[in-house]
Order: C-alpha cells, then structure tokens, then sequence
C-alpha cells in the first residue's frame, strides 16, 4: 500500500485548512481572498474558531470587510 492509497482509505475527515480554502476559491473564482475574510464569513455563520495565538488585540490599520463577490466565493465552499 502506498503512502496515496493509505490517505485516501483514511476514515478520518481531513481538516480543512485556510490555505485549501484559499488555493480552491483561486482555482474556482480566479481572484485571492485574504485568510481574515475567512475568518469573517466563518464567525458571521458562527462556525468553529480556534483562539489565533499570533492574534493581535490592537491592531495599526482599521480592519478591512471584504467585498460581497468574496463573501460569496468563500460561502460557496
């Protein structure tokens, strides 16, 4: 059994990560979404958020929205 055919056979659900969310929407849309719009529509829809340990508490720029094309991009997945 190769190292392929053992993951696919694997019963456990990968976890989905915010680069494969990424690299799909780019894939599927053409255009990048930035991980913290991810973070956005994943609390607007109130998923599973795990506590960032790099998060910031005060941040030097305003916090940027994103725009309803992505929002849609990223509830598309």
């Amino acid at each position: 059994m190769n190292a392929k055919e053992k993951v696919e056979s694997d019963p456990k659900p990968k976890k989905v990560t915010y680069k494969m969310l990424q690299d799909y929407i780019m894939e599927k849309y053409g255009f990048k979404v930035h991980s913290t719009y991810i973070a956005e529509v994943k609390h607007n829809h109130s998923l599973r958020m795990y506590k960032a340990p790099n998060a910031k508490e005060v941040t030097r720029q305003p916090r940027k929205h994103p725009k309803p094309e992505k929002v849609a991009a990223i509830e598309d997945v």
